[in-house]
């Protein structure tokens, strides 16, 4: 007899595969930072899809401009060029401008190229390929790190458990740990293609190199000839209070310029879309047929992101950011029972003494979304476009929060 499936739950069981394990709700709307469940439960989202919705659930110019595309021009396939296309690669290349102008000079063009991908994952494939363009195959990556689950990606990836089930993996790969500038320089040899960093660990728990890590990694790729890698998928796009991290990252007088940058998450608001970015000579070394994508670039995704960089700028959301963010690490550390406050803008990271999975399960029963991205530390990382009101919700029900993750454990 066929066994009758009813809830969602049970329906998610039957026909998705179990790489994620049973979801914690299945949701059906959303607006700003807020969502609802198919119970009509209301929760303020600090989580924003994993730092990919900057502008939030149904922001109205995200919507007209996938709307507009889509009822205009679709898939073409990159045997064409689109306009969205063409405006979002010179639009990424403004910003790069922007971000290493000297201070009170106007912004200089970049000599800079863009290839476009569907995915964070997809554009660090694609910058691992670009190093190899370089004759050299040995790439210095970080403990700690995190850049993808392809095969490709998953090798400049440091965790244990995501690598063991898929070895061997591509080789040549050399771990420091991050923010470790001696350990560094004693790992990168003239055989380096590349040394790749995020300016920020995201996956981690949002940990933060010391001031100087990145211009000193910078000194030691151009001692050995190698390429700087800045993997900015989970930082980027305005999610630390600037457009790159890479950018308030640092003590030195300028901005770190690295020769790759890869983006994704917020860069489409939650479209599916990731670019690699090659600066300098490094802009070349793709050649035809050294890559390719078939969907990456297509007219809707680039229109999206558009949409997302016009909001982030016309609404101020990177000053908001920063000003947020401030709010919410001040008053998330002024709880007892908080030990570590880490993180720039709207990427918080939280150390408690409470167990972080008892949090995030009280946190949810109260109608708040966070993560606990690893068992010591909390992660946040809400819509760019959070609200005073959200805030003030959450800030209210922290303590509780954490008495009721504290009565858990007491329980347990």
């Amino acid at each position: 007899m066929t066994e009758t499936v009813t809830s969602s739950q049970e329906r998610y069981q039957h026909a998705l595969m179990n790489t994620f394990g049973p979801p914690k709700l299945v949701l059906t709307r959303g607006q700003g930072a807020r969502v609802w469940d198919e119970d009509g439960k209301e929760y303020v989202d600090l989580l924003g899809g994993i730092a990919v919705n900057a502008l939030g659930h149904g922001h109205p110019a995200l919507v007209k401009a996938v709307t507009d595309q889509l009822s205009t021009l679709g898939h073409i396939s990159n045997f064409f060029a689109s306009g969205p296309q063409i405006a979002l690669a010179e639009r990424l290349l403004e910003i790069l401008a922007e971000t290493y102008a000297e201070p009170g000079t106007p912004a200089e063009p970049v000599e800079a190229k863009v290839f476009f991908t569907n995915s964070g994952t997809e554009a660090n494939e694609a910058a691992f390929k670009l190093s190899r363009r370089t004759g050299r195959t040995h790439i210095v990556a970080m403990k700690g790190s995190f850049h993808g689950r392809t095969m490709g990606a998953l090798a400049l990836t440091s965790k244990e458990t995501y690598r063991a089930p898929f070895e061997p993996l591509p080789g040549d790969v050399t771990f420091v740990e991050y923010g470790d500038a001696a350990a560094l320089a004693a790992a990168v040899t003239d055989r380096t293609a590349a040394i790749v960093i995020e300016p920020i660990q995201g996956e981690a728990g949002v940990v933060v190199p010391p001031a100087d890590f990145l211009s000193k990694a910078r000194a030691i790729a151009d001692e050995h000839g190698a390429l700087l890698w800045f993997d900015e998928v989970q930082t980027g796009m305005g999610r630390t209070g600037a457009w790159l991290a890479h950018a308030v990252s640092g003590a030195t007088p300028h901005v770190v310029k690295p020769d790759v940058i890869t983006l994704a998450k917020g860069l489409g608001g939650g479209f599916p879309i990731g670019a690699c970015i090659g600066l300098g000579a490094a802009a070349d070394l793709l050649q035809p047929g050294n890559h390719g994508t078939t969907f990456g670039g297509n007219p809707p995704a680039c229109a999206a992101a558009l949409a997302v960089i016009d909001t982030i700028a016309s609404e101020g959301l990177l000053e908001r950011v920063t000003t947020v963010g401030q709010r919410l690490r001040d008053s998330l550390a002024a709880d007892r029972r908080v030990t570590d406050v880490t993180g720039e803008g709207l990427l918080i990271g939280v150390v408690t003494t409470v167990d972080t999975a008892k949090v995030v399960a009280a946190a949810l029963a109260q109608g708040f979304i966070l993560n606990n991205a690893t068992p010591e530390r909390l992660r946040l990382a809400p819509p760019l476009v959070l609200s005073d009101e959200d805030v003030d919700d959450f800030l209210a029900a922290w303590p509780a929060i954490l008495d009721a993750a504290e009565a858990w454990e007491g329980d347990s």
